[in-house]
């Protein structure tokens, strides 16, 4: 029985609030701001921060972590392969951790940082900047291949998976997504949607893996329509999926 919420930070960034209502623990997932967590406890004061999950060494990901660490004593869990302020386990690809009684499984996801790693519990992931609502991260850091291997293995999670990324920018994904896929329906169907949601200030997230699937034009490499607008943009004939990947990655870069 974990309730989820979001806490917003700067400008389109959502901290994840883990709740569990048995123990009165919580835990957050990216603090790049420890205000709106602290804001949080000091409304709930019967409430424990116990953990802090972070993905990736990014600031915007991590700078709330050492101060909220000084107030609550909150155990952080990170990435063995970063740099990660005040950071008490070291996590590598494969390993279990509990939090709040849920057992989460460590998913190395390189690709927009080279350590960057996601937290998977059954019906839940919380992917960083690795997989967004119909789109991924930039490489700062990995390579095309690498992005496109962790996203498949990402993809491969089941259909239900709540997908909680770090940012709202389903709006922006999806009208690049229609540019790559202009005759898909469910793509003009969630972009319609999406626009009305945000007009109303509603937030877009989680999406779904199922969602992503049909949608996501980075989880579509696969598909013919996909492969022929990347082949048109570049002018070559893509051989392989991380091709296709690395063609629509440098396409969103520009777009």
């Amino acid at each position: 029985m974990i309730q989820i919420s979001a806490l917003p930070a700067f400008t389109d960034n959502y901290i994840w609030l883990l709740q569990d209502h048995r123990s009165q623990r919580c835990a957050v997932v990216d603090p790049g701001d420890a205000a709106p967590v602290l804001a949080w406890l000091e409304q709930h004061p019967d409430w424990v921060l116990s953990d802090i999950l972070v993905t990736h060494h990014h600031h915007d990901h991590v700078g709330g972590v050492e101060r909220l660490k000084q107030h609550s004593g909150a155990t952080v869990h990170g990435p063995a392969r970063e740099n990660i302020p005040g950071r008490d386990v070291a996590l590598d690809d494969a390993q279990r951790i509990s939090v709040l009684g849920l057992e989460f499984e460590v998913l190395a996801v390189p690709g927009h940082t080279l350590g960057h790693i996601a937290y998977y519990h059954h019906g839940l992931l919380f992917c960083g900047d690795t997989l967004f609502a119909a789109g991924c991260g930039r490489l700062f850091e990995g390579t095309p291949e690498q992005m496109h291997d962790s996203l498949s293995r990402l993809a491969a999670l089941p259909d239900d998976t709540l997908v909680y990324c770090t940012h709202e920018y389903t709006l922006s994904n999806l009208r690049f997504a229609q540019a790559v896929e202009p005759a898909n329906p469910e793509i003009a169907q969630r972009l319609e949607k999406v626009t009305q949601m945000r007009e109303q200030g509603r937030m877009t997230l989680p999406s779904t893996l199922a969602l992503e699937k049909l949608t996501n034009p980075f989880l579509r490499v696969g598909e013919t329509s996909v492969k022929q607008k990347a082949d048109e943009r570049t002018g070559l004939d893509n051989p392989s999926q991380s091709a296709v990947f690395a063609a629509l990655r440098a396409w969103k870069d520009k777009f």
